[in-house]
This record gives structure tokens, sequence and C-alpha cells, in this order.
């Protein structure tokens, strides 16, 4: 019998899609699934797709693969990847490969792939971006893991993937957690990216006073110029989309409270750890937050008086022109501000990341692929050291001549109490990036004065203390 040359065990929506993503691109795939239904139900139902070898037993599965295996996990993140690492462990021969696909923690994944290299197997936790159609048609797939691991997983995993200009949305990221960092601060971009549109939204809708539909129509054009992305293009649809049984406008009928899964939560706790400023994605986190404080917000709207006065709006295009350079600068430093957490991360773990390599494969395929990760590609092809993408000639440019829009954005929604957390702060990053002196100077004073923290001089080297207590003369530390 011929043998497979890459398995999938877990056959929910992504597992099953990612299956026939490999038989459609020419591979002999083995499919496995604890409950042997689904796996029955992929073959009867997609069978004609290529080539399957289905099993019901995990013994079977393994034995169904050529050497070295390469096994795809695709379950629920946590306990349920162990015990399915756990029952694969037995069963495979040193140098075969063990992918687990799913939202893992970097941590969980850095943890696994010690122990498995122990046992001279190869683990790669790879994160795999753009849902269930990009599993089927092409997905963004970021594999970490050995190097080693790679030259024989890597040309199979680019065959799927999503390609633009010819290139696969799909590169070796690093070692051990390289690809699940990677992955989760592309997710936590991602929420940032969502709120901002969603602030975007609601400053036409206040501001205007304008119809979902009408809304829709300007995101639609938008797509045509420098905001194109297929956030931006959902966006457009779900607006213009009405509800069949009350016949209002879909987001009207909507609750108006984000879920989340936990990658948003993880990018800033981390960023938190590494020292790192993601204002952007921590405010589109906290905004998804608040939104689900159903019982704060209910007495809230109550009592809570904004004193906010109504918009003034002059210029109708010229408002909506305000909204767009607001919304595109502020993606820019939400993205700039990934590539500095990913930046220090690598650092960090000594992963040797490529920042460039990152902006070219989510191009294609992933939930945030935008027009303008070219030119994110090509600011770090110019300087892989880059300090922020924010000082690249590009987009130094494109920010600095919005920026009188983004201000006037700001202004207005502070004036009119509509909510713009993401806006406002990534104004405010960018503010402090450009200032010549922070009040951090006076915050290391109050420090040193109750904690004797100390402090360093602009005008000479050396730490200090001033004597609070005592005749506040400054000595040196």
């Amino acid at each position: 019998m011929a043998l497979a040359q890459i398995g999938v065990t877990g056959l929910a929506v992504m597992g099953r899609n990612l299956a026939r993503n490999f038989a459609r691109n020419g591979f002999t795939v083995a499919v496995h699934n604890r409950s042997p239904q689904k796996m029955q139900s992929l073959l009867e139902d997609h069978g004609h797709e290529g080539d399957f070898i289905g099993s019901e037993s995990l013994e079977d599965f393994v034995a169904s693969l050529e050497q070295p295996r390469k096994i795809i996990i695709m379950v629920q993140a946590g306990e349920a990847t162990d015990a399915v690492i756990d029952s694969l462990v037995p069963l495979v021969d040193k140098g075969d490969i063990i992918v687990d696909a799913g939202n893992a923690h970097y941590p969980d994944t850095r943890r696994r792939e010690a122990a498995l290299s122990d046992k001279g197997l190869h683990f790669v936790g790879s994160g795999v971006s753009g849902g269930e159609e990009g599993a089927l048609l092409g997905p963004s797939i970021m594999p970490g893991g050995s190097a080693q691991s790679y030259t024989s997983l890597g040309p199979i995993l680019e065959k799927i993937s999503a390609t633009v200009d010819g290139d696969p949305c799909c590169t070796h990221v690093g070692p051990d957690g390289a690809g699940h960092f990677v992955k989760m601060v592309h997710n936590g971009i991602e929420y940032a990216d969502m709120q901002l549109i969603g602030e975007a939204y609601a400053m036409l809708r206040s501001g205007l006073e304008l119809a979902p539909a009408e809304i829709a129509k300007i995101f639609a054009e938008w797509n045509q110029g420098d905001l194109e992305s297929f956030l931006i293009e959902i966006t457009a649809e779900v607006l213009a989309h009405h509800d069949t049984g009350t016949g209002k406008p879909l987001v009207d009928v909507i609750v108006d409270e984000a879920g989340q899964k936990g990658t948003g939560r993880w990018t800033v706790q981390n960023a938190l750890d590494l020292g790192v400023p993601v204002t952007g994605i921590a405010e589109a986190t906290f905004a998804r937050a608040i939104s689900s404080q159903r019982a704060q917000r209910e007495a809230g709207r109550h009592v809570l008086s904004g004193a906010a006065g109504d918009f003034h709006i002059g210029n109708r295009e010229g408002f909506i022109e305000d909204v767009r350079v607001a919304l595109y600068a502020s993606k820019v430093v939400a993205y700039a501000q990934g590539f500095d957490q990913i930046q220090a991360a690598s650092e960090q773990y000594g992963w040797n990341i490529d920042r460039g390599a990152m902006a070219r494969i989510w191009r294609g395929g992933c939930i945030i692929r935008a027009r303008f990760l070219n030119r994110i590609t090509e600011a770090y092809e110019r300087n892989p050291e880059l300090p922020s993408l924010l000082v690249d000639p590009y987009f130094t440019e494109a920010v600095a001549s919005g920026v009188s829009g983004w201000r006037r954005i700001v202004a207005q929604a502070a004036l009119a109490g509509v909510p713009a957390p993401a806006f406002s702060s990534s104004l405010s990053y960018y503010d402090s990036l450009r200032a010549d002196r922070l009040p951090a100077a006076l915050i290391q004073g109050q420090r040193d004065f109750f904690g004797a923290h100390t402090y360093r001089r602009i005008d000479r080297d050396g730490t200090f203390h001033t004597l609070w207590s005592g005749d506040r003369s400054e000595v040196e530390v």
C-alpha cells in the first residue's frame, strides 16, 4: 500500500480543510479523528478531491505515513494537544516531525519542543492564519521548530500556502516557539486593526449620521487605495448587509459585545514582560473587555454625564478624509508596535526572526493581509535593523501627510464623547516618539524621593540620588 506524505489528526473544520488542501495539491494525506465518524464523512464528502488514507486508530494512522513521518495536530489548544502528543510519542520514531498547527501559547510550544527534542523527535509549533477558507484555499503559515524539520516539511507547507507575486506565504520563522509567537502577535495586530476600523465606523456614523449602507460605500472606496485589505473589504460587506428577519442593517441587530479567545491578552501580557509598548493592541483588547461589561455599561449610561458637544463638520468630504488618514496612521502604529514586539522576543530568545519575511508571508492568506504589507516588506529590505517602522522614510512621510487630520479626529471624538481609545493611544504613542522631553524625568524624580531609586543626569555620566530626607544634597551612587 502506498504511504501518505503528510498526516492530519483532528478533523474539525480547520483540520478537515487543511487535509483537503494537501490532497488538492497532489499529496497523499493520512487522516484520523478521535471519533471515526468525522474521518468517514471527510472521505465520503471529499474523497474525490485527492488521495486520502483514513484510519480509525492512531496506530494505523501512524503506520500509514512515510518516514520521516510528518503529523499535523489540529485539536483544541492546551490539555487536548498534550494528550494527542503523549499518545503519538510511543508510536513514532526518531527523526519524525509532530506539528501543532493550532493557536497554542508559545511557552507551551517551547516546553513541548524541548521535551520531544530530548526523545529525538522534531516538534514544530506552526501558526496558521486565514480561517476555514484560508485553510482550504491557501493560508499564511508560520512554522517554527528546527531548521532540519523545515527541510522536509517546508516544501509541503509552502505548496499549500497562499502565494503573492509567486512567493509562498510560508517561511521558517525560527526555533522552538518562534512560529506560535509570531502568530500570537499577528492576532494582536488583528485586534488593533479591527478596533481601529470600528472606531472609524463610529466616527462616520456619529459625525455624519450616515446609515450603515452608506458607510459601506465609503469603506469599499477606501479598499481601492492604500487601505486595501481583507478586513476593510469584509467591513464593507458586513455594513451593507441587512437582516432578513427585521429588514434592519445587520450591524444594528448584533449585540455590541466583542468576544475574544485569548491571543490578544497573551500579546499584551508578553509585551509587558518584554517592556514593549503595544498601546494600540492593548487598547483594542481592553475595548473588547469593556464591551462585555454589560452591567457596568448599563449602570453607567444612566448616570454618567459626558458634557459632550455636537460634531461641527463644515466639509463632509474633508471629515471623511480625516477619518481615513487617522485610520491609516493608527494602523501603521499598530503594525510598528507588533514588529517591535517580534524583534524584542527574537533578541530575548535568540530566534533571529526576519521581520521583513514576516511581513512578506502576511501579504496573502491571513486575516491581516493588506496592500501596505508590501511597503513594510520593502522597509525591512532597505534596513533590516530598522528601529521603528515609523522612521522608515515611506512611513514617516505617509503618516506626516495625514497627522493634522488624525489630530482633528481624535479631538472631535473627545469633544463629542465618542470613545476612540485606539485612535487616541496611537496618536499619543506617535507624539511620544517625536517628543523632545517626556514627563518621565519627573516620574524618576518621584521614584528617587520615595524609594531612593536614583536617576541619571543629562549633563554628566553616573547614577545619582538626592538626600530628600536630609539636606537635599546630591550624591553619586
